[in-house]
């Protein structure tokens, strides 16, 4: 099958599944910009979603898209190291052009599915997997309880503690490097592109990683400096 032997099919695969998770990340990046403003507007879209049949289909397409994209990548990164042979243990300066994250996707990705790991065992597994469980209290390891359902409450608990949110600022930042390389690629392996327009691509994916990466880095920053003052300052 092309979409698995052919470069083309593989960059293919790769650039729509990162299309996709592109979406993904606007649509969460609204999520939790809504947790600033209400508490009780994010605990409803939390309802909304939770353990609905619509809600759980969707996590399961996503977690499918992850791994294509993740797995594509691996074939990728394996097939271009494959090609460059003896030549990529020689110590090569960069060549002009040519950004450090477009030559270090592979490593970046895997720091991005780390802290995935990280991120689903802090919120899924507590929100909608317990829910999935029937369980209607969720026991922190403080010994806090909270409702599955109220995503407000778990978004505090967590960005109060320092080391959560250094290492979520790092999550983003990995995310950001990610980004300003996948975005214009994934639009020139589509087709979209050309000479003319591969700068103003590049240009577009650089501003929507920053657009990302200070969306959540806010929303994290926000709930910190929100629980250093016991949540009366804000």
């Amino acid at each position: 099958m092309w979409l698995i032997h052919s470069s083309i099919g593989r960059k293919l695969v790769m650039s729509i599944s990162g299309t996709v998770l592109l979406l993904f990340l606007l649509f969460h990046l609204s999520m939790n910009v809504a947790a600033v403003f209400s508490a009780e507007a994010y605990n409803t879209i939390c309802a909304l979603l939770g353990a609905n049949w619509y809600a759980v289909a969707a996590t399961v397409v996503l977690a499918g898209i992850i791994a294509i994209h993740f797995i594509y990548a691996a074939m990728i990164t394996l097939q271009n190291r494959k090609a460059r042979g003896n030549d990529r243990y020689a110590v090569n300066s960069r060549p002009k052009g040519v950004s450090w994250a477009s030559q270090n996707m592979f490593v970046i990705g895997v720091v991005i599915l780390g802290f995935l790991l990280l991120h689903l065992s802090q919120f899924w597994y507590k929100m909608m997997f317990a829910e999935l469980l029937g369980y209607h209290e969720v026991t922190l390891c403080d010994g806090t309880t909270l409702h599955p359902q109220d995503g407000a409450a778990f978004i505090g608990y967590y960005f109060r503690h320092l080391w959560v949110v250094i290492a979520y600022l790092i999550w983003y930042a990995a995310l950001w490097f990610h980004l300003t390389h996948g975005v214009w690629s994934a639009i020139q392996t589509l087709g979209w592109s050309n000479q003319v327009w591969l700068k103003r691509w590049k240009l577009a994916g650089n501003v929507i990683a920053t657009l990302i990466f200070l969306g959540f880095a806010f929303v994290t920053l926000f709930f910190y400096a929100k629980s250093l003052c016991g949540g009366n300052c804000c």
